[in-house]
């Protein structure tokens, strides 16, 4: 290995820590951290484990813990060390003296994966605005210079404005240029989502943990180009395309940003604006990496999230992806009232989109005939005269 390759090798270094606290899932999770580490650019060199009865209040992994760590970081000449788990400030700042390194947890991780794969400028936006609202819990007694004051004569004097209350003063009147910023997006989005109501467009929006096939099934379906790479949160920002149904007419697809457990309650609200494409939709494409070990628990952290952003009672169907890798055939399942529920396809080999397709048509017929009842359209005009 020449000593270029040695020095970007040991730039990206990283010691991984999880705990196992007793909660199903721990051996899927260090993979699932394993992966974000690499998708945030880092080198994994170490995996720390260990069990413990819950969390300790300084150092969250507790002394000897914390020791196993810091020999590992200087094994493997890491430059940061990664926990799986929300870390309190206090939490980190101690980890980082005894560790002499930085310190990430899992919303930082998160953080700056999105910042790294946000593209449009409403994206980048809305990553600035959890990354602010992250950083302003980390500011309390953070640093000994936020503790130097600025004072003045006159109407400026007085005991001064601590530095911290200086950045967080910053902080705050960023965060209010954002949101205004964002609101103005949200308008421009409800313009065009009220001209598709009034065009009787089917909505549909894709969704489904992260790395699930979301984009690719997309590209099948739209033959949009969408970038679409086996990784996580391969794509942030929400890609809307019409879509052609033989016999049916247009529908509107929208690619929604992938879920994962345990997602940042911050990064849900600061998405909520592109998310509300999934609100207002007619139906939701929920794909489910069939070939996942894991997919039961993946199901139920999307619609946890779902129910967060107020989209759980949106009519789903269950897009059973990657079948090529399970030897299932393509097909479709129906529910107690005849109607589509599931349907098993591969949207890389193309395998099943037929059966898709055919599940969509039954849903836009489905609204049509609601749209042209008696009763809906008695409804219309009590509204026009109201």
């Amino acid at each position: 290995m020449s000593e270029r390759t040695g020095r970007a090798s040991r730039a990206n270094a990283a010691v991984l820590v999880g705990l196992d606290f007793g909660a199903d899932g721990y051996s899927e999770s260090m993979d699932e951290l394993r992966l974000l580490a690499e998708s945030a650019g880092l080198r994994p060199r170490a995996l720390i484990g260990g069990k413990r009865q819950r969390p300790d209040t300084a150092l969250y992994a507790g002394k000897g813990k914390t020791e196993e760590i810091a020999a590992a970081v200087q094994e493997h000449s890491a430059v940061v060390v990664v926990f799986n788990h929300d870390l309190s400030p206090a939490q980190q700042r101690n980890l980082e003296k005894e560790l002499d390194c930085p310190v990430l947890d899992r919303t930082g991780l998160i953080l700056g994966i999105f910042a790294r794969r946000a593209r449009s400028n409403e994206g980048k936006l809305q990553v600035e605005l959890a990354q602010l609202e992250y950083a302003s819990t980390r500011l309390v007694r953070g640093w000994t210079h936020l503790e130097r004051q600025r004072g003045g004569r006159g109407f400026l004097g007085g005991m001064g404005e601590t530095q911290i209350e200086v950045d967080r003063r910053l902080i705050g009147n960023r965060v209010k240029v954002l949101k205004d910023k964002l609101v103005q997006f949200k308008r421009r989005r409800d313009v065009q989502r009220r001209a598709r109501a009034r065009g009787e467009v089917l909505s549909v929006s894709l969704v489904g943990y992260t790395n699930a096939g979301k984009s690719t099934l997309f590209n099948a379906l739209t033959h949009a180009g969408s970038y679409a790479a086996d990784q996580l949160f391969a794509t942030l920002d929400t890609t809307t395309r019409r879509m052609y149904l033989q016999g049916t007419g247009n529908l509107v697809l929208s690619d929604t940003v992938g879920f994962i457990r345990d997602l940042p309650h911050g990064l849900v609200a600061a998405f909520r604006a592109t998310l509300e494409e999934t609100i207002q939709a007619d139906l939701l494409l929920h794909v489910v990496d069939a070939a996942s070990g894991v997919r039961e628990p993946q199901i139920e952290a999307v619609n946890q999230v779902l129910a967060e952003i107020g989209a759980d009672g949106i009519p789903q169907i269950l897009v059973w992806n990657k079948i090529d890798l399970t030897g299932v055939p393509p097909g479709l399942d129906r529910d107690e009232y005849g109607k589509i529920c599931r349907v098993s396809l591969s949207a890389k080999t193309g395998a099943g989109l037929d059966f898709l397709r055919d599940a969509l048509t039954e849903v836009a017929a489905s609204k049509k005939s609601v749209a042209n009842s008696p009763e809906t359209m008695q409804d219309d005009r009590d509204t026009y005269v109201t």
